[in-house]
């Protein structure tokens, strides 16, 4: 596969961001039961900023949770699609490498398929500063479970044909010297093997336009219909959540 900057592989997020809040899957309720559990406090009325929101999947579940959650979205067009899904949901533009939030004010920080697009000696100093004590800094992804057989051969078909680690980008890798305590929760759902194809389409890999993207998603579009004649499949996933507490007491 081609090297292409994180520069580039980030901004090519926001020239598909209805497709990708259409199609990227959702998490389960057990993620932020695991948040609350690791965390010791509820999210109901936390303070919360979901940084690297995208078009606010993660933020929407937060908010649901009753959590007040303010959206952090550098891209343009991921902004853009965050406001139009969650008109009542504050949003800021910004990254995890320079937080606009005032030392000690929030509760919770998380990071949805985001933490990879920071760097960890800037992101990480930035998650202590801006948490109070005792609060928590929560990384996590949605990751293919490659365990389930049609799973597996088709990660092996991608780094086939573009290379290993297509998707090390995608994946939780907290590297910001805070002790984090991890939680793998698996869950799936079932949808059309057309709207998988559309959801693996919105990853970096094929959004920049890497050489024979669109001729592999025609050739597996072809292979999953044979293995699934009735249009169907079920995407298995492993959640894969990092999450650390700011050392030091809660503050009122």
């Amino acid at each position: 596969m081609t090297d292409a900057s994180d520069a580039s592989r980030a901004r090519s997020f926001s020239s598909a961001a209805a497709r990708y809040a259409d199609h990227r899957p959702d998490y389960p309720t057990s993620l932020l039961d695991a948040v609350e559990d690791l965390a010791g406090f509820r999210l109901a009325g936390a303070r919360v900023a979901d940084v690297g929101a995208g078009t606010g999947i993660a933020t929407a579940l937060l908010r649901d949770r009753g959590a007040r959650v303010v959206a952090v979205e550098p891209g343009e067009g991921m902004a853009a699609e965050l406001h139009r899904r969650n008109p009542g949901v504050p949003l800021v533009r910004g990254d995890g490498n320079r937080l606009p939030f005032a030392t000690g004010s929030l509760d919770l920080l998380t990071y949805a398929q985001s933490w990879h697009w920071t760097d960890p000696g800037r992101s990480g100093p930035e998650a202590l500063r801006v948490l109070r004590p005792g609060g928590a800094l929560a990384v996590f992804s949605n990751d293919p479970d490659v365990e389930v057989e049609w799973i597996a051969g088709q990660q092996a078909r991608i780094e086939k044909a573009f290379g290993p680690g297509w998707y090390v980008n995608e994946r939780v890798r907290p590297q910001s010297g805070l002790e984090f305590t991890r939680r793998l929760l698996r869950w799936s759902r079932r949808i059309p093997v057309d709207a998988h194809l559309a959801k693996l389409s919105t990853h970096s890999l094929f959004l920049i336009g890497e050489p024979g993207t669109d001729a592999f998603l025609a050739a597996e579009r072809e292979r999953l219909l044979e293995q699934f004649p009735d249009g169907w499949i079920e995407e298995h996933y492993v959640v894969d959540l990092g999450l650390a507490v700011r050392p030091g007491a809660p503050s009122d």
